[in-house]
């Protein structure tokens, strides 16, 4: 009997003491995945400087101030004026490790996305920086 309370002590005392949460993520890191970046205004197509790169598309918002101008690949422009954009990221899982990828996209049915370049040409930032 005095051996199941000493065991019964042990475990109450164990399971009490405060724990070592270092490496854990502050609980907002894990959760924000979409970033409202302004209301479309204009978009304008760069051809490719070299054969095989892709065409950006420079997109204008209502956040320019803040944002700068985004840049995404693609060679069309299927956003209207007034559309609200929304920047989100998407955790790709290609073999063993991942990576984060950016997408702009707005809210309406038929959900316009495309991908995110990932230096910005409007502030000469990161887009993973927005985050």
């Amino acid at each position: 009997m005095k051996r199941a309370g000493i065991i019964l002590i042990f475990f109450i005392v164990i399971s009490c003491a405060p724990m070592n949460k270092s490496g854990m993520l502050p609980e907002d890191e894990l959760f924000i995945t979409r970033k409202f970046v302004g209301n479309f205004i204009e978009g304008v197509i760069t051809p490719p400087e070299h054969f095989g790169n892709p065409p950006l598309l420079s997109i204008s918002t209502s956040l320019d101030s803040l944002y700068g101008r985004i840049s995404v690949y693609s060679g069309k422009c299927e956003f209207v004026p007034g559309d609200r954009l929304y920047l989100r990221r998407v955790y790709q899982a290609t073999g063993i490790f991942g990576s984060w990828v950016y997408q702009i996209e707005n809210e309406t049915p038929e959900r316009v996305k495309y991908q995110v370049s990932g230096f910005q040409s409007g502030k000469k930032v990161l887009a993973q920086s927005w985050f």
